[in-house]
């Protein structure tokens, strides 16, 4: 038996992306490898040596980055995504600060980095100077649940939006797009987050509305994904993008610049520039104007996706730690 810790960000912290990783971890590494036993802890002070030694892990598997500088070796950790030395404008002094003295010696430690798209892996290789033979690159899943739900009722198509607000993620590019649909474009746009009056009233429409949802339960998200025209990521970049996997599995046709769609998904997405509010617009229109086509391509990338399941992950996983513990 093989005893690892997993440094787990409390999950109403996370981001809708780290969340489903945690939650995929625990919930279904038991049953595809029984050889391993993972201990979740949620604070950084779990983490120092002298409280380690309790748990007699035999490996520490850091899944964010708020962990304790003096964990112990050996580790692994998950590198999610280098937006803050991509785009370090977007982010404060103090987590520049973090990144250089905390973030970067802790991956640097690391007896394997796990990455989630082969993106994030060329860029651990060039931003963090890890060589390539460190880093395991293992595709997020998708909740397979998904594919029992039934489609969300609208009263008009809608394109939809999974994720937080924060300054990355383009949302000012699809609030323009949208806003510049012509009036016969009827089309709502649906995203998940808090209600954003000043939104609704700066890029109102008459064919159409902004509805923010607040926080959806499981069920609810993944009836929107079916019932949606589209599903749009926006962002500036991405370390996987895992709202693009979710909707493509369940042949919702995927619109997501060019830089935050997943590897595995781009080649059935629409891609665009981040920023091009013109050239999203105009995807959006044509997606309107002939749904069908949309939906045949779509179906087709359904069929391979659904081969990444959490199962998947999980196991890819567990064949790191073990590479790791028994080298």
């Amino acid at each position: 038996m093989i005893r690892v810790v997993l440094a787990a960000r409390a999950t109403s912290r996370a981001s809708m992306g780290m969340r489903a990783y945690t939650r995929a971890l625990l919930e279904r590494l038991p049953h595809v490898a029984p050889d391993v036993d993972l201990v979740p802890v949620t604070s950084p002070v779990a983490l120092h040596p002298l409280a380690l030694r309790a748990a007699r892990p035999q490996l520490v598997h850091l899944a964010y980055l708020e962990a304790a500088p003096l964990v112990p070796r050996p580790y692994v950790a998950m590198v999610h995504d280098l937006l803050h030395l991509r785009f370090p404008h977007l982010f404060s002094p103090l987590s520049a600060w973090y990144w250089r003295t905390v973030a970067i010696p802790l991956y640097r430690g690391a007896a394997r980095i796990l990455v989630s798209d082969e993106r994030v892996a060329g860029e651990c290789v060039a931003l963090l100077g890890i060589a390539r033979e460190r880093i395991r690159v293992m595709p997020l899943g998708f909740d397979e649940r998904l594919l029992d739900a039934a489609p969300w009722e609208a009263e008009r198509p809608y394109a939809f939006y999974a994720g937080n607000h924060r300054p990355h993620k383009g949302l000012a590019t699809l609030y323009e797009a949208w806003a510049a649909l012509p009036d016969d474009v009827a089309l709502d746009l649906v995203l998940t987050g808090p209600d954003e009056p000043a939104v609704r009233e700066r890029y109102a429409r008459r064919s159409g509305t902004i509805v923010f949802l607040g926080d959806l339960d499981e069920k609810t998200l993944a009836r929107r994904y079916r019932g949606a025209l589209a599903c749009v990521l926006p962002s500036l970049a991405e370390g996987f993008g895992i709202p693009a996997l979710e909707a493509a599995a369940v042949a919702t046709p995927v619109i997501a610049t060019a830089t935050a769609v997943p590897s595995i998904v781009a080649p059935y997405a629409q891609t665009f520039e981040a920023g091009d509010a013109v050239a999203l617009a105009s995807l959006l229109c044509a997606i309107v104007r002939d749904p069908y086509r949309a939906r045949e391509a779509a179906a087709e990338g359904a069929v391979r996706l659904r081969a990444y399941t959490w199962d998947r992950f999980a196991a890819s996983t567990a064949a790191v730690y073990r590479e790791v513990v028994c080298s």
